[in-house]
């Protein structure tokens, strides 16, 4: 699945469907028809997720705008 950054952000912004998970109520399925039908799988963990803070931390840059 290398070099498929631009299908995963266009299911998750243009998804065909989404479906939450029958196991994980947190876990929710996106789903998009391509070539190949496609689905990304996302864990939202609500307030766990995100923390306002004062600067970027450190790390490896995955990806920016």
């Amino acid at each position: 699945m290398k070099s498929k950054e631009d299908i995963v952000k266009s299911v998750l912004q243009m998804s065909d469907e989404i479906r939450q998970s029958k196991i994980d109520k947190d876990v929710f399925l996106y789903y998009k028809q391509y070539d190949k039908l496609y689905c990304v799988v996302v864990r939202h963990a609500g307030m766990e997720g995100f923390y306002p803070t004062d600067k970027v931390k450190e790390g490896d840059v995955i990806w920016t705008k």
